[in-house]
């Protein structure tokens, strides 16, 4: 694994618009950079692929054991939350896709830092985006990266022979993007599709309907569970027959929570970090986290000599510093799609902490 410096395409801008990715500059920064690249060998590859499968399985075994349990006061989630994702577990209502955010250097093995499992982003340009630029580029190599193929074959699963509908906060460049890519990942499975902006879900006293009035039966939303369940509308949710991508049981593993179950469940683990609710439990230096949030909020490094944060549903996970390429610190973000290693995508920042403003560079592998 290594960075390697190269020449930009001179027309990449033009290049990258052609396929719909509208949002590679960010307040006049570039967000997806091409003036370097990831380089991995085949072994590097399995090692990536090999871990994502051996974390993915034991997170389903962790949802298993908080279910039978009832272990949900340990990631904050009340009963009626608890109810819905009991239901969607129980009736093994199935998943799409997640990211797991890896940090990983090469050689020792590549521990999980949080798991996107709920409205994992940065999905269009992993999948699309990097591999036309190797297309281009470097068309003798290869590239992790099997994500569109997957999604597809997904839905066939997933779509259940209905109306697909998809609901997202359009007015989001990266979620309107990464929503219009999924719909279009779920029409080449042969599903009926409408898009609809998360305002205009409607509620007929039965059933959530869209601008025509129709039930939905099936709805993919790039919406987290924690805000569906904080609106006026959520009331309905038990009784609509609705059913969701991402199922409520996702709710489970995009809670950073639980980081700290894993590790109860499966300490010493070489993919997990020690993690614990309590900051005295971690040695040395850790990351405060909060059971939710996106794009680094609310992360906070701390060192060896400092101790709790004074904010409410923290988690404390030992510190994996990720590793430092051109000054550059580099996060993999490995894809799952259904039960399936898919491909990465790597980010990039000068800081240690990843967050939305973090560039996106393409990787390749011979």
């Amino acid at each position: 694994m290594r960075r390697e410096a190269i020449a930009p395409r001179p027309n990449w801008e033009r290049e990258v618009e052609a396929l719909g990715f509208g949002f590679h500059t960010l307040d006049g920064r570039p967000y997806w950079r091409e003036d370097a690249c990831y380089v991995f060998d085949a072994a590097a590859i399995d090692a990536v692929e090999a871990a994502t499968a051996e974390v993915h399985a034991l997170c389903l075994e962790a949802v298993d054991r908080i279910v039978r349990a009832g272990r949900y006061e340990d990631l904050g989630i009340d009963a009626r939350a608890a109810h819905l994702v009991e239901r969607s577990w129980w009736n093994r209502d199935p998943a799409l896709y997640g990211r797991m955010d890896l940090s990983w250097d090469g050689t020792s093995p590549p521990k999980l830092l949080e798991y996107n499992a709920d409205t994992p982003t940065s999905l269009f340009e992993a999948s699309v985006v990097q591999w036309y630029w190797l297309e281009a580029c470097y068309p003798g190599d290869d590239q992790f990266n099997a994500i569109h193929e997957q999604l597809v074959e997904r839905w066939r699963l997933v779509g259940g022979g209905q109306r697909v509908h998809f609901a997202a906060c359009y007015d989001n460049p990266e979620d309107g993007t990464t929503t219009d890519y999924l719909l279009d990942t779920c029409m080449q499975a042969g599903h009926d599709v409408q898009a609809l902006d998360i305002e205009e879900i409607g509620w007929s006293g039965r059933d959530f309907i869209d601008l025509a009035d129709r039930p939905i039966d099936r709805l993919f939303k790039l919406y987290p569970w924690e805000w569906l369940l904080a609106e006026p509308f959520a009331a309905h949710l038990p009784g609509a027959g609705t059913r969701w991508v991402e199922p409520p049981w996702k709710m489970l593993l995009s809670n950073k929570a639980i980081l700290p179950l894993l590790w109860e469940f499966f300490p010493g683990h070489p993919n997990l970090l020690p993690a614990s609710r309590r900051r005295e439990d971690i040695d040395g230096a850790a990351v405060a986290k909060p059971y939710w949030g996106r794009e680094g909020e609310g992360i906070a490094i701390l060192d060896a000599r400092q101790g709790a944060v004074l904010a409410p549903q923290r988690i404390y996970q030992a510190l994996a510093p990720l590793p430092v390429f051109d000054g550059r610190h580099a996060l993999v973000g490995s894809w799952v799609v259904g039960d399936t290693p898919a491909g990465i995508g790597m980010r990039e920042d000068d800081d240690r902490i990843t967050r939305n403003t973090s560039c996106f560079v393409p990787h390749r592998f011979r």
